[in-house]
């Protein structure tokens, strides 16, 4: 069953090609804004834990400020370090931005 919760109002998500960091329901989530299409994952690298709410957007991936790690919005997937994050489901609804933490 889906467990929807507000990450952010739709005016306070990142604009395209951003990056950003929240905390929805005590997750800390990154935001990114590929081409105006919203994605949301964990925000921490497994690698270090580095904040991927702070790094920035290569293609369809959000790189890792830290070590450059890259991971796919739509899959997670760091293929190149054989790695992933959790992605989550995404929808806006009545301005604001939410996710499913299931």
């Amino acid at each position: 069953m889906a467990e929807w919760v507000k990450v952010c109002s739709a005016g306070e998500a990142p604009g395209p090609g951003k990056v950003q960091q929240f905390a929805a329901a005590g997750v800390d989530v990154c935001l990114a804004n590929v081409d105006g299409e919203l994605a949301a994952m964990d925000n921490w690298c497994p690698h270090r834990q580095g904040p991927l709410g702070e790094g920035w957007i290569e293609g369809n991936a959000v790189v890792c400020p830290w070590h450059a790690w890259a991971f796919d919005c739509r899959t997670g997937e760091c293929p190149e370090e054989n790695s992933h994050v959790k992605v989550f489901a995404l929808k806006q609804q009545g301005g604001d931005v939410l996710i499913d933490l299931h």
